[in-house]
């Protein structure tokens, strides 16, 4: 537990000394000052700042709507809160896929403009180049296999990936290659647990899963669904800290009834 405890800024080499030491790496997505400010004075590892801010923060269906732009403000509001955790970026769709030139500048101005840490890609063998490229600029990067939420139409579907045998060995091949190009770490999102473990077990590198057991080196969960300010959603494998929702919902209904009926502001509270 030292290696958690004593550390003032948690970084990629944290995290392999974390994994080769058996402690797990706890993680959760931020996209404003406030929430991450908590996040981070309660000892989280590592800030995820999620395309699905997309979703959280801007109500789309899915990830893909999201703008580099957009992520980059996000991105710019988590890390003026952040003393302690990693700050990795998600890279939104459209902007590293098929064109490395593109990923490259694309990774350059997150870095640049949020004073993020490292940055994320979905895929594997298909972005390897992209990977690489951005890695030449010193830019760490963590790579995500499994269900990939940009690649939804592709699938068509959020059920569990990688439970064929032919699927599951490209995961595989896919894990080892990105661990090869340079990704100091991986997540590993909706696949069986059995095949996360393996996984886990055959790299140096870390892994985070989500939704993939309990046989990888750390978890992430997107944190307005782990408090409860979501509660449309409901995935095996999300556990449920808080009930935020219940809470916000009869805070704000006192509050209108004080309103209404004149209790609020009491003498006390005015100048």
């Amino acid at each position: 537990m030292s290696v958690h405890k004593n550390i003032r800024r948690v970084t990629t080499n944290t995290l392999h000394e974390m994994k080769r030491n058996g402690v797990r790496i706890a993680m959760l997505t931020a996209y404003d000052y406030s929430m991450a400010r908590l996040l981070d004075r309660s000892e989280i590892d590592i800030l995820l700042v999620g395309d699905s801010a997309s979703n959280v923060m801007a109500g789309h269906e899915t990830t893909l709507p999201i703008t580099l732009d957009q992520m980059i403000y996000h991105a710019q509001s988590v890390v003026r809160a952040v003393e302690r955790a990693l700050v990795v970026v998600d890279m939104p769709f459209g902007s590293y896929q098929g064109n490395s030139r593109l990923a490259l500048e694309s990774a350059i101005r997150i870095m640049k403009e949020s004073g993020a840490h490292a940055v994320k890609l979905e895929g594997g063998e298909e972005i390897q180049e992209s990977i690489k490229r951005i890695l030449t600029a010193g830019i760490p990067v963590m790579g995500h296999l499994g269900l990939t939420p940009q690649s939804i139409y592709k699938f068509g579907t959020y059920v569990v990936r990688a439970k064929e045998d032919a699927e599951a060995d490209k995961l595989k091949q896919d894990a080892l290659l990105l661990q090869e190009s340079g990704c100091f770490a991986l997540v590993l999102e909706k696949i069986p647990a059995s095949l996360a473990e393996e996984v886990s077990r055959s790299l140096a590198i870390p892994t985070i899963g989500i939704g993939a057991g309990a046989g990888t080196d750390g978890q992430v969960l997107v944190s307005h669904d782990m408090l409860g300010i979501n509660h449309e959603f409901h995935p095996r494998f999300l556990r449920r800290y808080a009930n935020l929702h219940e809470i916000i919902d009869s805070a704000v209904k006192q509050y209108i009834v004080d309103v209404k009926s004149g209790n609020f502001p009491s003498s006390n509270e005015q100048y």
